[in-house]
């Protein structure tokens, strides 16, 4: 398969079209357990499910779930969600930035081969049912088939990449090498973008095939102009945070991002990601302020076709690149 062409979507029910993805976001989380997090933890199926069910009714047909390893994913009850919803789901695998693990985490003294396996097993065999240094209990969906994730997530700090990050990367990049897995990249204040971008390069990893996570935390169109003209997917998540900005700066940053060439590299997403945040936990705004809050802005703007863009083709397109569709 080439970089131009498109291949199948892996998602936690199995390998599915491109096309059949429908309205994306494209950075979400059904669970999440971080020591950056204490007391927002995501971790309850039922809660989170219903949640899911929120977003299915605002007009989400699909969503990843960008929790990598060691911080509370849950392949089974996600495959249980995304049946229940008839929602697709992507799940993650990979390594989050150092700060989210703690010294004495298993995951931290590993090897670039050692983590360079843990993902492809993840990706071509199946993710565990926990995530822990001995796991070897493969997790099943609903049908009994192994829950596989379909996306590899790197996460680096604000303007500094660790000796633990740097294997990460070269995990991140052997492991897409062995699968073709797309790659998401975590930012902080989307500062070290191109420098990422060089160093997975120069790991042989075209920028085709990353997303690169919370763009708009530097709401600067020029930049993110610069950075989509790489080939690198932009992922503007940052909506509802209003004691940075109003929501308004990211819709004119999102919207001018694409007059300068950006729009077929822009992805929407929300990366509400807490329990303070869900409804269904009790918070709000919940995953439907997206599309029941965000979109309708562009849309009155007469910018459908931003929306069709960032949440239809643009995901497809960055996701869809496995080479052939299993049976579900």
């Amino acid at each position: 398969m080439t970089s131009a062409s498109l291949g199948s979507v892996r998602t936690v029910l199995g390998d599915v079209e491109p096309g059949t993805l429908g309205r994306t976001n494209y950075h979400e989380h059904l669970f999440q357990v971080s020591p950056l997090l204490l007391g927002d933890e995501l971790d309850d199926e039922n809660r989170s499910g219903d949640e899911a069910g929120l977003a299915k009714a605002g007009g989400i047909a699909a969503m990843v779930d960008a929790t990598p390893i060691g911080l509370g994913r849950n392949p089974e009850a996600t495959a249980r969600i995304s049946a229940k919803h008839s929602l697709h789901v992507v799940a993650t695998t990979g390594v989050h930035r150092q700060a989210h693990y703690g010294s004495d985490h298993w995951l931290q003294d590993r090897s670039v081969e050692q983590l360079t396996a843990l993902l492809v097993r993840d990706i071509e065999t199946g993710m565990p049912v926990g995530d822990t240094a001995e796991a070897n209990t493969a997790a099943l969906g609903p049908d009994g088939s192994p829950v596989r994730a379909g996306l590899l997530k790197l996460g680096i700090g604000y303007w500094e990449i660790t000796d633990f990050e740097k294997r990460a990367l070269a995990a991140v990049a052997a492991a897409h090498a062995l699968t073709n897995a797309p790659i998401t990249i975590h930012l902080e204040y989307c500062t070290a973008a191109f420098e990422v971008l060089d160093l997975l390069r120069g790991e042989g990893v075209q920028s085709d095939a990353v997303g690169l996570a919370h763009v708009d935390r530097n709401p600067d169109p020029g930049l993110h102009a610069d950075l989509a003209a790489t080939g690198a997917y932009l992922g503007y998540d940052g909506f509802a945070r209003s004691r940075n900005w109003p929501d308004s700066v990211l819709l004119d940053c999102f919207t001018r991002a694409a007059e300068l060439g950006a729009e077929d590299r822009l992805l929407l997403g929300g990366d509400v990601a807490r329990r303070s945040r869900y409804i269904a936990y009790g918070g709000m705004p919940g995953l439907a302020y997206l599309t029941e809050r965000v979109v309708p802005r562009l849309q009155r703007a007469g910018r459908e076709d931003l929306v069709e863009s960032a949440m239809v083709r643009n995901p497809a397109r960055w996701l869809g690149r496995f080479d052939t569709v299993s049976p579900a």
